[in-house]
């Protein structure tokens, strides 16, 4: 092979060291051109509907998104820890997807039908039923898109969600509501809406033609039902961990004021950007560790290093340049919300420490330790904002960075405690392996006794013509006389020794007696028996009678 050709057979085979930089680069452009392109959607949403049909709509996609982020099921982590095998895959991603699309379609429902309690304003979707329908419809759209950017991931494909979660979901909501003012507030939603619906199908088309992916809705193999516990553990913990999100601004509009809330909303999206990295690292790892399991610690600890680098900068320039941004939206904004940013520019650190922890409690399967992170994270943000909110606006970034900083240190010390029952793939990639079981032998059939005749010489029959055999000689008898020895090899004993495997001083035979073996050699004084080595791999032609 030539020198050109060698370095071509390394580049296919080499191990992808760089995989996770790319998949990070993917992800975190595709969080940015969904940002960008959600930004401009809402200002051609401004141009062309009243603040008080902006208002309404903003609280039915948010609802949207919510039910969609509760459809999931954690069926999300699982489709990317635990892929099942190629035969499999097709019905794995089936099923999910339907049982995904579902579950938000009936959350729909019901949300809409408790709009008299907690939304009354909203109730003309309710009172059409097509409008009902459609946004039943929007919620398990939105579910399968959120789904369908982890099938990607899995697949290690993520440019992919770059396309379709970002350019084609964002494009086609941008193009909508300038055709939709007919239908007032409906016509917001439906714009989001579809967004969703034309998301799924791009999203199906490229899977049908990128990885061969066709409708399969057999159960066997796909690996849910085995996986169920991971999926329900991985989902109650991402609830836990969007409840400070959607309690804060809450507690702000309830403690401070409309303003205030709307000086948190800002600096926080800012923030969410910092944050965005260490989420797009974490996905991307989360991915590859699924992939290579036996490359849990280098993986880890290569993307806490990506986290590092590029965290610590982008949280400096945040820092000086904040005021900058908020003059961007009103000089209100740099003013009331530049210490805020602040803060929350500098929790992104403690933040990106929660983020690596819990993806790899994930990765390792520690759901409790995981679940237990982020109930720390949530108490003491929530608590905590509620408690010093009265102080200004800045006590509710002190709240986030202490929230997050005690969730992350808790979750590192609970990744490198050894667990007690369970191995981890950080523990199972260094610890020795255990010694295999010795085999149970199977056992020859001691009765009744028959002449020797009936066992050919091949078979290790040693005895004189005519003379009774007390127990069956066969090819697992390494002693070929009979004895009360009711145990048989695994394969003939003279080609494999069943007592070879193990450490024996005296060349592995249990009835040469010796001062350290704990076998007993009752037969050792017998000379009318051969010994065991004198005739191993000898012909049966060749061997003499006793």
């Amino acid at each position: 092979m030539t020198d050109a050709a060698s370095r071509r057979a390394r580049g296919r085979h080499r191990r992808p060291g760089d995989r996770i930089y790319r998949s990070s680069f993917f992800l975190l452009v595709s969080t940015v051109v969904t940002a960008g392109l959600s930004f401009v959607f809402w200002v051609v949403v401004a141009r062309f509907y009243t603040p008080s049909q902006v208002g309404l709509a903003t609280s039915l996609i948010s609802a949207t998104s919510l039910l969609a982020t509760f459809s999931l099921l954690g069926l999300n982590n699982t489709l990317i820890r635990f892929p099942a095998e190629r035969e499999a895959r097709n019905a794995q991603i089936s099923q999910a997807m339907v049982l995904v699309t579902v579950v938000g379609f009936v959350a729909g429902g019901i949300y809409l039908a408790g709009l008299p309690l907690y939304g009354a304003k909203l109730g003309f979707v309710r009172d059409n039923w097509m409008s009902a329908v459609a946004f039943a419809g929007f919620c398990g759209c939105a579910a399968t898109s959120m789904l369908v950017k982890s099938v990607f991931n899995a697949a290690r494909i993520p440019e992919y969600n770059v396309l379709i979660d970002g350019l084609t979901q964002g494009a086609s909501k941008v193009a909508v509501p300038a055709v939709l003012t007919g239908l007032g507030v409906f016509g917001i939603v439906a714009s989001a809406g579809v967004g969703y619906v034309v998301t799924v199908v791009v999203a199906v088309v490229v899977l049908w033609r990128r990885l061969g992916f066709r409708v399969d809705l057999r159960t066997r193999g796909t690996r849910l039902r085995e996986k169920f516990r991971f999926s329900v553990a991985s989902h109650v913990s991402n609830l836990i961990n969007l409840a400070p999100v959607l309690a804060i601004p809450l507690i702000v509009l309830h403690h401070l004021g409309a303003a205030a809330t709307g000086y948190y909303f800002v600096a926080f999206q800012i923030a969410a950007m910092l944050n965005a990295v260490s989420t797009a690292v974490g996905e991307a790892v989360f991915a590859e560790v699924s992939h290579e399991e036996s490359r849990f610690r280098e993986l880890m600890l290569r993307s806490a290093r990506i986290i590092a680098a590029v965290q610590v900068p982008a949280a400096a320039v945040v820092v000086a340049g904040g005021g900058l941004l908020l003059r961007m939206f009103g000089g209100g904004y740099a003013e009331n919300a530049r210490p805020l940013l602040t803060v929350l520019a500098l929790a992104a650190l403690p933040v990106a420490l929660n983020t690596w922890a819990c993806f790899a409690l994930k990765l390792a399967q520690r759901m409790r330790h995981l679940i237990a992170a982020n109930t720390i994270m949530a108490c003491l943000s929530i608590g905590l904002s509620s408690a010093f909110a009265d102080r200004g606006l800045v006590w509710i970034g002190y709240a986030w960075a202490t929230g997050n900083a005690v969730a992350g240190v808790f979750a590192t010390v609970s990744l490198v405690r050894r667990p007690r029952t369970t191995s981890s793939p950080a523990t199972a990639a260094t610890a020795t392996p255990a010694p295999e079981p010795r085999p149970e032998p199977a056992l020859v059939a001691p009765w009744p006794p028959g002449p020797v005749e009936a066992y050919p010489a091949a078979h290790g029959a040693w005895y004189p013509a005519g003379q009774e055999a007390p127990y069956a000689v066969g090819p697992g008898d390494p002693y070929g006389v009979g004895l009360e020895y009711p145990y048989a090899a695994a394969a003939d004993a003279y080609e494999e020794d069943p007592y070879a495997s193990y450490a024996d001083p005296y060349q592995a035979d249990p009835y040469r007696a010796g001062p350290a073996d704990t076998y007993a050699a009752p037969y050792a004084a017998a000379p009318a028996f051969p010994s065991h080595t004198s005739h191993t791999h000898r012909p049966s032609s060749e061997r003499s009678a006793p």
